[in-house]
């Protein structure tokens, strides 16, 4: 498996590892390898703020004999990140790391039958494979296509021009989505997490029955009963990125209309420009990133979930609401497990007007509201962390690879 990142709390490779179908993972960094595992010990490093950003690297149950990292590349791909400007020096960054991701682990060499990539940071090792008799290959596309993604954006960049800059349809954004689209002639199963994905997939010209859809799953410790009825304002929670990809302009909207009757919080990594931070400050908290070990008390702050985006895969945050016992209030192409007026409401994307009526409505029924809440708690056992795992070993049936 080649994994950047800690993807669901690499969720897919100790599935893997358990049910005894994992060779190895490779990866950028591993908080339990080498030197990195052995800076935990160092008594003045503890409360440090990298030591802290490792310790969400530490890989859980896989030893350390399955692992294969690449620290200084790991290293090198977050400098570059932090010095980007532009979402064409972003995409550009990501190119670079993807490719030099998959040369890194083909020097190394593979020695499974198997392999299992995501997108954009497959393809030299799907390549690879093509070549290798007998061999089985997994994609998952973890969003929606480039292509739809820039098509969206672009969009959203028509009616909100000065919230982000429009660059996302630069030629390294292209070959991105090129890339992409190379990834998925190569694979034997491609799976993703929602349907939303999985037509976008089929728009762009990938047969439907290659695409399997697997709903993702979280920790079932991440959990919450529902919340007693309290005094004023509804309390509404958005988790994301502030910017046009989820839906940012129509939380502030919304914020603005119901003003007094509904308090509003936006968490998350700010991309919006400077303007339109002024604008959300003073319409809703605004609190920037949160660390992730701090979550769980912004969850039970909430009273209902909010997240209207344009563009996912199946957020991972809207599992987590729902196991936090919250309805959710989305869209379709968030890709969610909700069910449209059992655990929450599902409403076409940039729909403002349905926004403020659904959660206008919940501010003034609250007996509706603690209804969505226990039925968010049931919806939530079908993204447990175990019920994941059972989906996707039956995805993983049945395989054929290329001759």
């Amino acid at each position: 498996m080649a994994l950047l990142g800690a993807r669901l709390d690499y969720a897919v490779p100790r599935i893997l590892y358990h049910q005894g179908q994992l060779a190895r993972l490779f990866t950028d960094f591993c908080g339990n390898k080498g030197l990195l595992k052995a800076a935990h010990g160092i008594p003045y490093l503890k409360h440090h703020p990298a030591l802290a950003r490792l310790r969400s690297r530490i890989v859980p149950d896989i030893p350390g004999d399955r692992i294969e990292h690449f620290p200084k590349f790991g290293l090198e791909y977050a400098q570059r990140l932090r010095r980007v400007t532009t979402i064409s020096e972003k995409m550009q960054t990501y190119l670079w790391s993807s490719q030099t991701f998959c040369e890194l682990i083909l020097k190394r060499g593979i020695s499974s039958p198997g392999l299992y990539v995501y997108n954009s940071a497959g393809l030299e090792l799907l390549e690879w494979s093509r070549g290798q008799a007998g061999h089985i290959t997994v994609l998952e596309q973890t969003i929606a296509p480039k292509y739809l993604h820039m098509e969206l954006f672009d969009e959203e960049w028509q009616r909100h021009p000065d919230w982000e800059p429009r660059e996302l349809n630069c030629a390294a954004s292209v070959a991105y989505a090129e890339r992409e689209a190379a990834e998925w002639q190569l694979a034997d199963r491609i799976l993703c997490g929602s349907e939303f994905v999985r037509q976008g997939m089929i728009d762009s010209g990938v047969p439907g029955d290659r695409i399997k859809v697997v709903p993702y799953g979280i920790d079932p410790r991440f959990r919450l009963p529902p919340r007693e009825a309290h005094d004023g304002p509804l309390r509404v929670l958005t988790i994301g990125t502030v910017g046009l990809r989820k839906g940012s302009p129509y939380v502030l909207a919304a914020a603005k209309a119901l003003k007094g009757l509904a308090t509003f919080r936006l968490i998350g990594p700010i991309q919006a420009s400077s303007s339109a931070q002024q604008a959300l400050d003073h319409a809703l908290e605004l609190v920037g990133p949160v660390p992730r070990q701090n979550i769980l008390e912004h969850y039970a702050w909430a009273d209902v979930f909010l997240l209207p985006s344009i563009c996912e895969g199946s957020a991972a945050v809207t599992y987590e609401a729902l196991a936090c016992s919250l309805p959710v209030i989305t869209t379709p192409n968030t890709g969610s497990i909700v069910e449209d007026g059992m655990s929450g409401y599902i409403l076409p994307i940039r729909d403002v007007d349905g926004l403020v009526e659904r959660i206008e409505f919940l501010a003034r029924h609250p007996e509706e509201r603690q209804r969505l809440a226990l039925n968010a708690q049931r919806q939530s056992e079908l993204g447990t962390w175990q019920s994941y795992q059972q989906r996707l070993l039956a995805a993983l049936t049945g395989i054929s690879g290329a001759s």
